[in-house]
Parts: C-alpha cells; sequence; structure tokens
C-alpha cells in the first residue's frame, strides 16, 4: 500500500463510571453531574483530589529545597553575586529557553549581580552548550556558566569550561542520555537520585525554581520573581510540557498575570500578533503568541527574543516584536513548503512495512523540521525523524506516538548518531550523512520491535457522550474551570450522534471545513480544520455522528459558542 493514506482514529469511550461514586462526587463537590463525569474519566474521582484540580492554587507548589544540586548552585550563584564574578547565562533556542535566558538574567540582575545572557545560533552552533559557548564563556571573562533548557548531555563542553577555571552550573529538564557531566551542579528533576517530586517541569520551571532559592538565600523579597510567572506560563505552553500537577498550577497563575502583563517586550508580541484584549488561553498562547517568539530561534537569533523580553520601552520592543512576526510569516512558508516535500517522500514509501519514519533532505532549513515531524506523526501516526543536511551533517528532529518512546528508541541507535537528546515524545540528533541510510533501517526496525500495527491506528479519546442539545453555554462555563487545556490535560471530546445539518458544507482558509449543527438553542458553528478535502461527504439536512471540542469564539467582540470538529461521519442506524 504505497501513497499518502490517512487512517481515521479509532473512538475510544471512557468506562461508565460507578453510579454511587458518581453520585457521591456530585453532592461532595456541588457541581453539575457532567463536570463530575469529566473529572472521573480523568482520573479526579476522590472529592480532594478533585478540588485541587478545580482550584489550583500556588500553596500547592512544591520547595525548591529538595532539587538535588541546588544548595550547592545558590551557594555559589551567592557568592557570584556578593564579588562581582560575571555570570554567564547560556540558553536553548526555543521559548523554554528564551524564558529561562530571560528570567535568570533579570533575576541575578535585580540582585545586583553581573550577568551575559547568551544563545548560541542554531544554524552555525548546532545544538546544546557546545564549542560557542566555551568560547564566549572564556572571551567575557565569565567566572560561572548557568546553563537554561540545556547541559545535561554537554558532557565534554563543561569539561573544557571546567578546566578553564569556570564553574558550571546546569538547569534543565531532557533526559540525562549518558553519564551526567562532572560540574559544580545539576538541577534537572529528572536526573538518577533527584527526590523533586515532580518530574514534568518545563526548564522555565526549574529557572523559576531556583530564582526563588537564590532570592531568598540572599534574604530579598521574592515577589518579582512571581511576577516573571508570566514568562513561566508563556514556556511551559510552548515546550508542550504535561499541564498537570506544578505545571497546571504555574500556567493557571500565569495565564492571569500573562493577561495583564508588565513586561514591555510580552506586550509588544501582543499587539503584534493581534491578542491585546483577547483572553489568553494556553491555545492562544501556544498557537499565536509562541510561534513567533520561537521564530527568533528557527529562522534568526535566538537572543533577540531575549532582548526583547529584556525590553524596558515600546521604543526599544516594537522594532523587534514587528521583526519577529516578519520571520514568523517566513516560517510559515517554509513549514508549508517542507511539509509538501515530506509528503511527497511518504508517497513512496511503503507505509505496511515501516513504522519509523526517517526523511531528510539538504534543502530543508533546520528551523522548521521539528514543526513538519509533528505534522508529520499527526498525518501517518508513526513516529518520525525529518533530518536538514549540511556540509556532511545532519541535525534532526523527532517527534513520536504515544506508544513508542523516542529518546528510547534513539538509544538504541546511538552507533550511528553523533549525539542525541531530548523526551519521550520529542527529540533532536546530529548524524553523519553517510550514516542516514543505515539510521533509517535501525530507526525503523526498533520501532517495528517495539510497536504493533494497531499502534499505527490513532485514537481520539472521548471523554463524554452526549445529546447535541446539551452543547450549550452552561456547559462551556463548566469547561473554563478544567482549564488551562494542553499536554497531559486535553481539552474534552464529546461526541454527539445524528446531528442534523443545518446547511450545506463551506470550505474557509486554505483546508478548513464549516458546518452547521443544528440543535434545540440554535445553530452551533461546527469547524474542521484540515478537512476542507471531505466536503463532498456532508449535504443540508443529513445527520451526522460527530466527535468534537466545545469552546468560546470571539469575533467582532462577539462572544459565541463553536464546536471544534475532531472527526465526523454520516451517520448510521445500528444493524437491527
Amino acid at each position: 500500500m504505497r501513497g499518502v493514506t490517512r487512517t481515521a482514529p479509532r473512538w475510544v469511550f471512557p468506562r461508565e463510571p460507578d453510579v454511587e461514586a458518581l453520585a457521591e462526587l456530585v453532592q461532595s463537590l456541588g457541581i453539575p453531574e457532567v463536570a463530575c463525569r469529566l473529572l472521573i474519566s480523568r482520573g479526579f474521582g476522590q472529592a480532594e483530589e478533585a478540588k485541587r484540580y478545580l482550584r489550583p492554587r500556588l500553596d500547592q507548589l512544591h520547595d525548591p529545597s529538595t532539587l538535588l544540586g541546588l544548595p550547592a548552585a545558590v551557594q555559589r550563584l551567592v557568592a557570584a553575586i556578593r564579588d562581582g564574578d560575571l555570570v554567564m547565562i547560556h540558553g536553548d533556542y526555543d521559548v523554554d529557553g528564551i524564558c529561562s535566558t530571560t528570567l535568570l538574567t533579570r533575576t541575578i540582575r535585580i540582585l545586583g549581580g553581573k550577568v551575559h545572557p547568551f544563545i548560541p545560533n542554531r544554524m552555525t552552533d548546532g545544538y546544546d552548550l557546545g564549542s560557542a559557548g566555551v568560547e564566549e564563556a572564556k572571551k567575557v571573562g565569565a567566572k560561572v556558566v548557568l546553563t537554561c533548557d540545556c547541559g545535561t548531555s554537554a558532557r565534554r563542553a563543561i569539561a573544557d569550561l571546567c578546566s578553564a577555571g569556570i564553574d558550571v552550573i546546569v538547569t534543565d529538564h531532557h533526559l540525562p542520555s549518558e553519564m551526567l557531566p562532572d560540574c559544580l551542579a545539576v538541577l534537572n528533576p529528572k536526573r538518577e537520585g533527584c527526590e523533586y517530586p515532580d518530574k514534568d517541569l518545563a526548564a522555565v520551571g526549574v529557572a523559576f525554581k531556583l530564582s526563588l532559592a537564590l532570592t531568598r538565600a540572599m534574604n530579598r523579597e521574592d515577589g518579582f520573581v512571581w511576577g516573571m510567572l508570566d514568562l513561566v506560563a508563556l514556556a511551559t505552553i510552548a515546550d508542550v510540557a504535561p499541564l498537570r500537577g506544578e505545571n497546571r498550577v504555574l500556567v493557571r497563575k500565569g495565564l492571569k498575570l500573562l493577561g495583564e502583563t508588565r513586561n514591555v517586550g510580552v506586550r509588544a508580541l501582543m499587539r503584534a500578533s493581534g491578542l491585546t484584549g483577547k483572553a489568553l488561553t494556553a491555545g492562544r498562547v501556544g498557537f499565536i503568541l509562541a510561534p513567533r517568539l520561537n521564530a527568533a530561534g528557527r529562522l534568526g537569533q535566538a537572543l533577540r527574543g531575549v532582548e526583547l523580553l529584556l525590553c524596558e520601552t515600546d521604543a526599544e520592543a516594537n522594532p523587534i516584536a514587528r521583526e519577529l512576526e516578519e520571520l514568523n510569516q517566513r516560517r510559515q512558508d517554509l513549514d508549508r513548503r517542507t511539509l509538501e516535500e515530506a509528503r511527497e517522500m511518504i508517497a513512496k514509501i511503503d507505509l505496511r512495512n515501516t513504522f519509523g519514519i526517517v526523511l531528510w533532505s539538504d534543502t530543508w532549513h533546520p528551523g522548521v523540521i521539528g514543526i513538519v515531524a509533528s505534522r508529520v506523526v499527526e498525518e501517518f501516526c508513526r513516529p518520525a525523524m525529518l533530518i536538514a543536511v549540511k556540509d556532511g551533517e545532519g541535525k534532526g528532529s523527532g517527534r513520536s506516538i504515544p506508544a513508542f518512546n523516542l529518546h528510547s528508541g534513539l538509544a538504541e541507535c546511538r552507533s550511528l548518531l553523533k549525539r542525541f537528546g531530548g523526551h519521550r515524545s520529542a527529540a533532536g540528533v546530529t548524524v553523519d550523512q553517510n550514516q542516514l541510510e543505515a539510521f533509517a533501517a535501525r530507526f525503523n526496525e526498533v520501532a517495528k520491535a517495539q510497536l504493533k500495527p494497531d499502534d499505527l491506528i490513532p485514537e481520539l479519546r472521548v471523554d463524554l457522550e452526549l445529546n447535541i442539545d446539551a452543547a450549550d453555554s452552561d456547559l462551556e462555563k463548566v469547561l473554563r474551570h478544567f482549564e488551562p487545556f494542553g499536554m497531559g490535560n486535553p481539552s474534552p471530546v464529546f461526541v454527539a450522534r445524528k446531528v442534523r445539518l443545518a446547511a450545506s458544507p463551506e470550505v474557509v482558509g486554505r483546508d478548513g471545513l464549516k458546518l452547521k449543527l443544528a440543535t434545540r438553542h440554535g445553530n452551533i458553528e461546527a469547524l474542521g480544520w484540515g478537512m476542507a478535502d471531505r466536503a463532498g461527504e456532508f449535504r443540508k439536512d443529513q445527520d451526522v455522528d460527530v466527535a468534537f471540542r466545545l469552546e468560546r469564539d470571539e469575533f467582532r467582540n462577539e462572544i459565541r459558542l463553536q464546536a471544534r470538529i475532531a472527526d465526523i461521519f454520516p451517520h448510521q442506524e445500528a444493524a437491527a
């Protein structure tokens, strides 16, 4: 079966909750039954657990002190600030790295220290802390290098820094792929032996914890650190960190700050992206605001993002925000072109025997291949690595499906790679061009050994089946208590059957399908992005079964309900 095919998702329904347990939760919480059904389907069947989930509070956050290595890191930074030692903050290219760098730079400056923020060039310097960072630290005379969102695997560069008499403190959240570097401290919740309770923190969460501990160690008020929760929320969402546990608290509180942020650069970015005055959800931050900041590291200099977030005046911030807006538009064009080329390559692959996809080209831009890898995984439900080749070396970015641990899979290919790192669901590699064929074959072997054909069928997890008439403003208000939505806390998916289409289908934008669902309260507009090619399957007055997410849409200052289509089929009566 060659060619590009998109497998229809399998709808997976939750088990019916225990009747008595449901009634008890309704009585304990005093909220509608539909909300309690959703809570139980998400694993919050006990009243106290449900209350913590529905009412995330700052006092639910863990004390930073259980981060392994924190005392040594704080002690050295306190000494650096008091002695006037220059601290170089070495960040990563993405929003998480940019915001972490900004947060720690602001913290040390406010505490009276000398700090030099630095992020290498993605295209010329490669990933992680490397020779560019070592050279920069020596050039500026740094006494301490403090990494953000990188460093866990940078053993050689860290050894070079230490041999030059420079102390190194790593703050990171990536899974260690080998022995940790030998340095002053490695602050990473995922490292072996670290007893910090929440392993899901993004790098910005680790930087935030260090900033709190450092500020308190210097007997200073920590209010200004809490005031940077807007950056913590922005980076946590952008890095697709699970929005549960501490991340849920940090993002819930940070989104409130983001809406009224005092950060001049963030305000400029919001103006440039058209978000000023609009309610900020995790979705809007992740799909509108974050990509513009990410564009700095993908196509330009990530340090421009740090400069934007450190701006003190609109006159400084507005030109950088416009620059990032233009970069993002260019990034979108590159995304589309690269995705089209990737689809053409996949059309020539026998997908029956391909469980792990590896694609490469010497015309691809390394700054967009991660985004395109995500789209490939969404469309073909297979782990995918996309690699941009230049000067005999490939730099790749990968994404995965829930059933396949990408980091572990790459570990089984390590003999073919120069380096790799990342997480279960996302990772990066560097590979010699002459090893690409062997890597593709080995990656597919590893994927075939770990995955079953059934794993390659996408699943659409349904939270609740309901009558379409129940999809009203009251239900949407209930759903607001479940926000923020994202990885680890997805927006609830509802299924309604035998729903009448109130109008003929329309194609909107590049690939959108617009339908109108008839309800007792009036019609609900339904949008399915990427579904334009299915418009011919539907007609006015037809009955359909539809899986959807219920959202509120703002258009010209008017708020209305909207169903975001996850999947849809013509209704078929069950056989007698």
